[in-house]
């Protein structure tokens, strides 16, 4: 009776501390999952948008697999409600469009536009630190508008920074596969890097004022961007080599590289990164939270935050209202309460400052 009275006093303080502490989710594929379930709202997965279902994408992409649509939506704002979560980058994967992807970006944040103005009281666009600050004070959700494979630039600074004026405020370089801005990480084993197109593309992202995120890119391509950005960057989406042998994750000697940096690597719920037979069994919620633990030790408590991927195959907790689960496991393993509203929200929020104001 005793150890149920001190579990459930240590849920209420988790709960709580989860209130209080302004959290973040670095990644997320929410935007593409709900117009391909046929411009389902942000607000209500039963109800529609109502902007015209046949845009780019779900002309391109078409409806999801049966199956996948019986998963349902991962998140959207009930569920953000429901796990506490603050702010979330809401990333557009332009891989699959392919000779469309500037078209295909712009349809997404188009919808997702429509969808933001509809529930005006509840969610906003931020384009740096102090909107994801004011939307928490005001009781507000906070959208980051991120594109996830830098072919949605068309190689064009001009595009760059209209995407910036959008309200765009990170890039993710690659995605698998080589771009005009780098080697992917399926393609490291060529040895490329950054072009010199991606060389320019940092620079001109570092100026503007956007988050560089190094997630999917080659090793090299990594090496070469922590060198040339003045700015921190994350890797929004990647987990510990380490513990999980996948070219999607960060070595020992970039996770340290990374806090050299100042950035912050987002730990990802995407089975297949946690352990190498993840694609084929879903681990249990310890072998996530070892990734927690390792990049801390690692990296330092200062430079690991939380990138779901869900709606993207984040798939270790069921939907966004499951969030709490990172604080209770940390809290268990004996981090503090100063440690665990870094990894929650804080680091992120810094690195978001650095680089967006």
């Amino acid at each position: 009776m005793e150890k149920k009275n001190e579990k459930m006093t240590l849920n209420t303080q988790i709960s709580e501390l989860h209130e209080q502490t302004l959290v973040i989710d670095s990644h997320n594929d929410a935007i593409v999952a709900h117009i391909r379930r046929g411009n389902v709202s942000l607000a209500d997965e039963n109800a529609q948008n109502t902007t015209d279902p046949v845009g780019t994408i779900a002309y391109l992409r078409g409806p999801v697999p049966r199956e996948e649509e019986a998963i349902g939506i991962q998140l959207n704002i009930p569920q953000m409600r429901q796990g506490g979560i603050d702010a979330a980058f809401f990333a557009v994967d332009v891989t699959r469009a392919w000779k469309n992807h500037l078209a295909y970006a712009l349809d997404a944040f188009g919808w997702f536009e429509a969808e933001v103005t509809a529930n005006a009281n509840d969610i906003c666009i931020a384009r740096k630190a102090s909107d994801i600050r004011e939307a928490k004070a005001s009781g507000k959700l906070a959208a980051v508008l991120v594109i996830e494979n830098s072919e949605a630039v068309e190689r064009s600074l001009n595009i760059l920074r209209s995407l910036y004026m959008l309200g765009v405020r990170s890039i993710g370089l690659t995605h698998n596969l080589n771009t005009w801005a780098s080697t992917g990480n399926d393609e490291e084993d060529m040895g490329g890097g950054l072009t010199r197109f991606g060389m320019t593309l940092v620079k001109e992202m570092n100026r503007l004022g956007m988050l560089v995120d190094v997630s999917h890119i080659s090793e090299r391509g990594f090496w070469d961007v922590l060198e040339i950005s003045e700015h921190p960057v994350i890797a929004s989406h990647s987990n510990c080599k380490t513990l999980c042998r996948h070219s999607r994750n960060l070595s020992n000697e970039q996770l340290k590289a990374l806090a050299a940096n100042g950035g912050v690597v987002g730990i990802t719920f995407v089975p297949g990164f946690i352990t190498t037979d993840g694609w084929t069994k879903m681990p249990p919620l310890a072998q996530l939270l070892n990734h927690f633990a390792y990049a801390i030790d690692i990296a330092g408590i200062d430079h690991v935050g939380i990138g779901s991927d869900f709606d993207g195959g984040g798939d270790l907790l069921k939907d966004a209202s499951e969030f709490i689960k990172i604080a209770e496991g940390l809290s268990e393993r004996g981090y503090s309460d100063e440690d665990i509203r870094k990894v929650l929200g804080e680091n992120h929020l810094r690195v978001f400052e650095a680089a967006c104001g």
